[in-house]
Parts: structure tokens; sequence; C-alpha cells
């Protein structure tokens, strides 16, 4: 799935009339990084440069002026190099695919971007790059040093990645249309890993039956490592050695999400390696996905973000009250954070280009409110150490997880990781069909 040309022009033009006039935007999209001697992993743009360009290969930049004109400055083509690591677009690819108006070899970078600052007033580029922060103030240094010559040399820097970062946060349709067949392969590979797994087998199998129906579904790569974390593997929040052995009387926590056009699903589920929640497993399953339900009745237009994780918490505090791993009043327990023995994450992030999408969560230190377009992650759990003392030994080790991908829209919150199971009987019915 690819997005149309014209869309990103459309970014741009955005982008451009929401800067102040005389500006220039510059944006790289990173290197190859090498993984080891003279091998690189697999190349992956910079979020922003690609959601304004749409280029995929490395060492490119991008000066974006005037209501939205854009010069690619990229590697050319070269069948020498390309024999050994690939095709590349090249200049005139770079104009026939991706809309520039201009595109040059990236040995020309210095003059070009010479000529762009040489006049502009503002210079806007991702401040957080110290690469592009190094090169800008060379350029903008050259440009000054020629004022006699009458060269101006630009005044003013803006941070772009505000101004993007809200832009990413609302979704278009095509964008939609990505994430919710990255997010409906992804359910596909969380049934694959519940209908598979056995106790004796090691994490990493059951993780490569993961990859494998991301890649045989066209996903090249996970949107990030893959957690596939077996007892009380699960209380490790970001646990991904994967390569312990599953026994029997096990809960999985599986969070994995598949990356399709840059874009990321994310999604986690939790169930029993043998088919068959305990007792006490159940119990706390159920008050997770409680919480879960909580949660989602707040995620609509108009509602506070942090109103979904509020409910979720109060759900998850009840709960540990209820089953005895908290003492005292819940509203106290709250106030005090004494859940977060149990919970320390928040309930959710915004989800788009990075899992872990941009965008500001307050405006003006208050919560912001939910709007259409917006994409975000739900994500209650419960954590039990196996180390802890203060609870029963019967609660200890166990780890779990349930998150869904859900869009904000007028009607109400649509899960785009829908059809995979989170209640524990369709959990328990789905193991049991290759059993």
């Amino acid at each position: 799935m690819k997005i149309d040309t014209q869309t990103y022009q459309a970014r741009r033009e955005r982008l451009m009339q929401s800067l102040p006039e005389n500006s220039v935007v510059v944006v790289r999209t990173g290197e190859l990084s090498t993984r080891s001697n003279d091998c690189e992993y697999e190349f992956r743009p910079h979020s922003s440069f690609f959601y304004l360009t749409g280029f995929p290969e490395p060492s490119a930049y991008a000066l974006i002026h005037g209501h939205g004109d854009m010069t690619l400055v990229t590697l050319p083509k070269d069948p020498e190099k390309e024999q050994w690591d690939g095709f590349r677009f090249g200049i005139e690819g770079a104009i026939a695919n991706f809309g520039a108006n201009e595109a040059v070899a990236l040995d020309e970078l210095d003059s070009v971007a010479f000529a762009a600052l040489d006049g502009a007033s503002h210079v806007a580029y991702l401040f957080d790059d110290s690469t592009l922060r190094e090169k800008i103030a060379t350029w903008r240094s050259a440009v000054a040093a020629r004022a006699r010559m009458g060269a101006v040399a630009p005044t003013n820097f803006i941070d772009l990645a505000p101004v993007v970062s809200e832009m990413r946060l609302r979704k278009d349709t095509e964008e939609i249309a990505i994430m919710e067949t990255a997010a409906q392969i992804s359910v596909e590979a969380h049934k694959q890993a519940m209908r598979t797994v056995r106790p004796g087998m090691n994490e990493y199998q059951l993780e490569a039956e993961l990859n494998y129906v991301f890649m045989k579904s066209g996903v090249r790569q996970p949107a990030y490592n893959n957690i596939v974390a077996s007892g009380s593997n699960a209380c490790v929040l970001h646990y991904i050695k994967n390569d312990e052995v599953i026994e029997d009387g096990d809960l999985i926590l599986i969070d994995a999400g598949a990356e399709l056009g840059c874009y990321a699903a994310d999604i986690t589920r939790t169930f029993p390696a043998n088919g068959k929640f305990s007792e006490p497993q159940a119990a706390l399953y159920q008050v997770v996905l409680d919480a879960y339900h909580a949660g989602m009745e707040k995620l609509t237009v108009g509602t506070p973000y942090e109103a979904c994780h509020n409910a979720a918490v109060r759900t998850l505090t009840e709960g540990l009250v209820t089953h005895g791993l908290l003492m005292g009043g819940v509203d106290q327990l709250i106030e005090s954070k004494a859940y977060r023995d149990f919970y320390m994450h928040n309930t959710g992030h915004w989800l788009g280009l990075d899992v872990h999408d941009c965008g500001a969560y307050k405006i003006s230190g208050e919560s912001r409110l939910l709007e259409e377009g917006m994409v975000l992650t739900i994500e209650p759990g419960l954590y039990i150490s196996a180390d802890n003392q203060s609870v029963d030994e019967k609660w200890r080790g166990i780890g779990i997880r349930i998150e869904d991908d859900v869009q904000i829209r007028a009607d109400g919150p649509y899960v785009l990781t829908h059809g995979l199971p989170k209640e524990i009987k369709e959990i328990e019915a789905l193991m049991a069909e290759n059993r």
C-alpha cells in the first residue's frame, strides 16, 4: 500500500502555511547503520522526513520552500554500486516518483543549501538532529561570510518537531487504511501464536510464528522488537531476550506489531501456554480486561486524553483491593499511587509512523482533548513480581497486558486491531482449535 504523491505535496504545502513567511525547511532521512563490519541493517527512513516526502532511500535531504516546493538531494544513479547494494531512484526518479520540483546529487548538497539559506529569514529543522544542526550552522556561517557580496544569512531558527508532530497526530484516510492493514496482519500473527504455543517450546520458537505471518503477509519487519515473555518474564515491560523455555502453567505475554509502509501496529495479548487459565491467572486477567473496557469508554471525541488512563487505574486499583493485593480505600490508594507497584506505565500512547508516535499529550498544562483522526493504543496491565513477598504466593510471577490500536471517530472508538480474542472464553476456545 502506498500514499499518493499528491498527499505528500499537500503536507508540504500545509507545513509551509504554518511557518513564518520566507522560511526554508531542511530535513534529512538518515544514514545506513552498521550491524557488524561491512554489513548494514536494512534502512528505514526518519519518520518525519518520510511523512513529508515519501522518499525511502538513505543519505537524502529535502529542502522545502515557497508554498511547498521541494528540492531532493540524493545519491545519484550508479550502476556499479547498484550491482552490489541495490536499486537507486537517482535524480530523475526523485522527480518522477516523489513530486520533487528539483533534485540534485548528494555532492551538491552544500551549494544547494547555501543558495536556499541565502535570503531566507527563518530556517526550520529538527533540533534533535545534531548532524543537521552542525551542517546548518556551517551553511549559515558561509552565507554570513559573503555579506559584503550581498548575501543575507538567516537570523531565526525554528524547531520543526512541534509543527510536524501536530500534523502527524491526525491521520488521514490513506494512513488509516495502511494502519488497519498492518493491524490486521498483526492480529493474524497473534492468532497463529495462540494456536501453536505448547509447553516445552522456546520463546523464540513462538516468536518465529509471529515473524512467519508478518513476512508471508508482505511485512518486511516488525514495528519494534517482539516481546515474547513467558511466566515471570512478562513482568519485565520491555523483555526482548525471548530465549527461555515455556513451562506448563505459564502465561505468555506477546507484545508485537507489524510495520507496513513505515506505519506501526502495536498489539499485546496474554494467554496460557497450556490453553487454560488457572484460577489466579483468570482473576487478575479479568481485572485487566475490565480496566480495558473502562478505558475504552473514554476514547471519544472531546474527552481528555488522560481520562482513559484514569478510568483504567481506578478499575485496576479496585481489583487489586478485591483480591487482597492492596489494602485501604481506593481513592487514597490512587492518590498515593500505591497501584504503581503493580501497574507502572500509562494506559496508551499515540501510534503512527513511530510505535510511540509524536504529538503532545498536554496543551498549556492540561490534558489535550481527543479529536477525530487520532490513533492511540489502550493497554492496561498488571505485573506481580516473582520476588514480591507482600502478596500471596499464588499471585507471584503473573504479568498481564491487553493492548489494542484505536482510531478516534465521531461515532465512537474504532478498534483497528479488531478480531483478536481478549475475553477469557474466546482465548481458550481459539487455543483449543489445534489441540
